[in-house]
This record gives structure tokens, sequence and C-alpha cells, in this order.
């Protein structure tokens, strides 16, 4: 797995495509994924900490995990299959005795990859993607 961390974000209200950028922490690597409007306006709206009168559905999933007592370990992207991305939530829930020796539970979650970023932006999580996935990308 290889960290990345998102580098960009192209808005153009005048197409439904939007696109970000996800470029390896400490490295070279780039590659873009495409994804929705009202996703990348929400990746946007946290970045630049405008918050709207009511929860957008990312934040609503962002309490719901708060809520379970969770927090979110990692987002991956997973996979690449027939041009399109696979993702999955890695979420951890604290041990119910809150013993510090114990890892508590892990539960994955599959995800798209812009509903999946959005998340960890909003909750600070690192984002992984799997090395063959990058080897797939930055080949093509």
């Amino acid at each position: 797995m290889v960290e990345m961390q998102l580098s960009r974000i192209v808005i153009r209200e005048s197409s439904d495509h939007q696109a970000i950028y996800l470029r390896e922490c400490g490295g070279q690597r780039e590659f873009r994924i495409v994804i929705g409007i009202f996703e990348a306006m929400a990746i946007d709206r946290r970045i630049r900490e405008r918050s709207t009168p009511r929860p957008m559905t990312h934040d609503l999933l962002a309490n719901v995990v708060r809520a379970l007592d969770a927090h979110l370990d990692r987002v991956v992207i997973s996979e690449l299959r027939d041009n399109t991305f696979y993702a999955r939530l890695v979420l951890r829930r604290d041990p119910e005795d809150g013993s510090p020796d114990e890892e508590g539970q892990t539960i994955d979650v599959d995800a798209r990859p812009s509903d999946a970023i959005s998340l960890a932006v909003h909750l600070d999580a690192p984002i992984f993607v799997d090395e063959s996935v990058l080897q797939a990308v930055i080949t093509e």
C-alpha cells in the first residue's frame, strides 16, 4: 500500500465529470479519478472550511462514524477493474473495556472512491492506494 494525498481538485461546473488528483506522499506518482459534481463540491467545501446550515451526506456519514464510537482508520483504493476504481473504508472501533493494549474491532466497508476520499477529508484520515492500482494507472 502506498500512502497518497489529495493534491488538487478540478471543478468544471459545465460538466458532470470532475476530477481529483492523488499524489504519492514523498514521491512523484500522481493520478486522476473522475468524480461527480456533488462529491467534488463536498471535498472542496471541506478543504476550504466552508460549512452548510445542515449536514450534507458526507457530514452525516462522518457524524454516524463518530456516534458509533469509531474512527476512520484509513481509506484504501484497492482495485481498478474495467476502468472503475474500487475503494473501502477501514473503520476501527475502540475496545469495549477501553484497554489501550487492545486494537479494537476493524470494519471494512465497500465505498466509491469519491465518497471514501470525501470522508477521509472530513475525518482527516489517510488515503492509501494498492501498488497494483498505481502500476495500472501510471503505465496507461
